[in-house]
């Protein structure tokens, strides 16, 4: 058989988040390009939902309850993930949240819950992967950083979700550099807007803005950025670690 650098044959891969949305379209193109999957999420009724429906389709998804803003929990996730594949290659760090808000109205709960999700918890279950990678003596984590980590969204005002993105692609880097000669690669990916519950790109209070200033002049689907993932996730990407890549239709450009 001809080797192929995208094919995960054999890898396990635990995905945050990985009920719905971004998370749900990552975990079956890693299912479909042959890794076995756990996904973590803290809502247990979409999670096995999800899970049946993945298994109909004949991929190798599990599910796993875990609410990440607890550190105990994440603990217990990266373990039963592991004892459920047998060991964890890949992590992808994708569970996040978003408020829109002006800096003047943003309270502490709002800022504290962006970051204890987007920041401490990917920290967190990072760490407790690469403990395990370590040992191993390879691995590949992705983080799902945004386009928001690199510019000022408008018309909408969010500096605590701006700012934590910008954390997660810095983290990304510098765990990169410190874990190289570990063989871990980190690397993150930024979408632009995506259609997803939660990216409102259909109300026409945003279009002119997330949609009609893009190049492409259109969103993004989940399954148009999971790619990105299974690519820095597999040995297509070998050599590329630290890397943010922007995957954004153009809307950067200008």
């Amino acid at each position: 058989m001809p080797y192929h650098a995208f094919d995960l044959t054999g890898r396990r891969a635990l995905v945050t988040g990985g009920n719905q949305g971004l998370g749900k379209a990552i975990a079956v193109a890693l299912a479909q390009s042959g890794a076995r999957v756990a996904v973590a999420a803290r809502n247990a009724q979409r999670t096995a939902e999800f899970v049946t429906e993945a298994r109909a389709g004949g991929l190798d998804v599990t599910g796993i309850e875990a609410d990440l803003t607890d550190d105990a929990a994440i603990e217990r996730m990266t373990g039963e993930a592991i004892a459920t594949l047998g060991a964890l290659d890949i992590l992808v760090n994708n569970a996040g949240i978003c408020f829109h808000a002006e800096s003047w109205d943003v309270t502490d709960e709002e800022w504290n819950a962006v970051f204890d999700l987007n920041v401490r918890a990917l920290w967190k279950a990072t760490v407790a992967a690469g403990r395990h990678m370590r040992t191993a003596g390879h691995g590949s984590i992705v983080n799902i950083g945004s386009i928001s980590g690199l510019i000022v969204n408008r018309p909408q005002m969010q500096p605590a979700y701006n700012s934590s993105k910008a954390a997660v692609h810095q983290l990304t880097k510098s765990l990169a550099a410190e874990w190289a000669p570990h063989n871990i690669r980190v690397n993150a990916v930024a979408p632009g807007y995506i259609k997803t519950d939660m990216a409102p790109v259909d109300d026409p209070r945003f279009t002119p803005y997330w949609i009609d200033d893009a190049p492409m002049q259109r969103c993004a689907l989940p399954e148009e950025i999971a790619p990105s993932v299974v690519f820095l996730a597999s040995e297509a990407a070998s050599f590329i670690t630290g890397s943010v890549l922007v995957a954004d239709g153009g809307y950067t450009l200008w």
